[in-house]
């Protein structure tokens, strides 16, 4: 079996007939009201920001009953429990500790939509304790996690469904088939970015945590500190301990394309890196524009960039992708769009209203269509009754979030890095190394092995 063939057939299996049994599944749940016993008890962990739009997702399904909302700050809990009760007509229990909704034996499917760094110390106690989970991304906080993550999936049996939505979007089925198609030739070399415009202000003095607010629980794993409001809601992202940084926020959507797109199902072999401050303001602890190249034995290349001061992005897309093949190439995003460049000659301007525009009559297939998000959750809870594997499993979140560790990783180390896909080590370099695994603060500890 050639390459190309050997990508077309891998690109037709786990996209296009995922996306054929998501379609089925979700005709099925929606064709009928359900039944008492057709009823999935979920529970929500962390309800602002994209929690909250979890939440409205889930009261979409008539099979779904959201019994618990999770969230330290009060305020936020008692918001989502009124938005249950305005489409319901029941108030759902609300709890400040997932700990005690992890005690309730009827609670089927967990929703986890905290920062980063409580994604997988909720996510594998919540499967210790017989729970399917959903988990936002990046799933992992470090590298090391992303693989427990996928051997308490299958230690417990149990399903686990990463929050890169596009995943399940109409546009990536589609451009899954263009890719599959042979159009473009073999895709060598795929990118990813993210190009955004941030302010960041300075920090101001300690004060205590807001009435409500259970500052010490929101740490967890994290280290102990004094509450400062730059490292708390809408300002976290920015501090290594609680988030992953551009790379790794809106990034990790990035790159998961990138993947999709270059149809790699490994770890690069070889990954370079580089990072700086040159426009940013304020308390910041991530550069403000990186570059990574990842390199695959298959002879392939992965390329992501990100600045953070920009109001204009690349091909009229602040964040997106582009899969270059040996015929031609797509311009992605997921934002709900591909189009296809061939020949040669074939390339691309940006129009007067941002939008990627062709260059002479090298124009193949295109699409527009919506961002995934309500399929995405369909398909887990589809899953969750029919135990079939969701389309963005544990492994396929491992492969993916992994880019966004090793990219920094390779960043705050010696900016090329060679690494083991079997081992999942770098080689002759334990400065690096330490950076694939972190310490915890106790009672949160993770088990390893699982």
């Amino acid at each position: 079996m050639t390459k190309l063939t050997h990508r077309r057939k891998f690109v037709t299996d786990s996209l296009t007939g995922a996306a054929v049994l998501v379609a089925t599944n979700t005709l099925a749940v929606r064709s009928h009201a359900a039944s008492p016993s057709d009823k999935i008890n979920a529970s929500i962990v962390g309800v602002g920001g994209m929690g909250s739009g979890h939440v409205k997702r889930l009261l979409a399904r008539d099979d779904v009953h959201l019994k618990t909302i999770v969230d330290v700050d009060q305020s936020h809990a008692e918001r989502a429990q009124q938005t249950v009760y305005n489409a319901r007509g029941h108030r759902p229990e609300t709890e400040e500790d997932f700990r005690r909704m992890l005690e309730d034996k009827s609670i089927d499917a967990v929703v986890i939509a905290t920062p980063h760094h409580w994604h997988a110390p909720i996510a594998i106690r919540a499967m210790r304790a017989g729970k399917d989970v959903y988990v936002e991304k990046p799933a992992s906080h470090v590298f090391r996690e992303g693989r427990l993550m996928m051997e308490a999936a299958k230690k417990y049996n149990r399903i686990f469904q990463h929050g890169t939505q596009m995943r399940s979007a109409d546009v990536t089925k589609e451009a899954g088939k263009v890719l599959a198609s042979g159009l473009l030739g073999e895709i060598k070399m795929s990118k990813a970015w993210n190009c955004q415009k941030h302010k960041h202000r300075q920090t101001p003095a300690d004060t205590p945590a807001p009435a409500g607010v259970n500052y010490d629980l929101w740490l967890g794993p994290a280290s102990e500190r004094t509450f400062n409001s730059s490292r708390f809601h809408r300002h976290w992202s920015w501090f290594r301990e609680y988030s992953n940084g551009d790379i790794g926020n809106d990034g990790a959507h990035d790159l998961d394309m990138a993947r999709f797109g270059l149809g790699v199902e490994t770890h690069p072999n070889r990954i370079t890196a580089h990072g700086s401050r040159i426009h940013l303001e304020g308390e910041r602890e991530y550069p403000d524009n990186m570059m990574v190249a990842y390199h695959y034995d298959e002879g392939k290349v992965m390329l992501y960039e990100d600045r953070g001061w920009t109001p204009y992005g690349i091909y009229g897309f602040d964040s997106g992708n582009a899969f270059y093949g040996t015929e031609g190439f797509m311009v992605f995003s997921r934002r709900g769009y591909f189009q296809t460049y061939i020949g040669k000659g074939a390339g691309i301007s940006v129009g007067g209203a941002g939008e990627a525009v062709a260059l002479g009559d090298k124009k193949g297939p295109g699409m527009r269509g919506g961002n995934g998000h309500p399929e995405h959750m369909n398909n887990f809870l589809d899953c969750v009754k029919s135990r079939e594997q969701p389309i963005a499993n544990a492994e396929v979140a491992h492969l993916s979030c992994a880019l966004s560790h090793l990219g920094e990783a390779t960043y705050r180390t010696s900016g090329v890095t060679h690494f083991n896909p079997d081992t999942e080590k770098f080689i002759d370099n334990p400065e690096a190394d330490k950076l694939l695994t972190k310490e915890y603060r106790e009672p949160w500890g993770m088990p390893d092995p699982v």
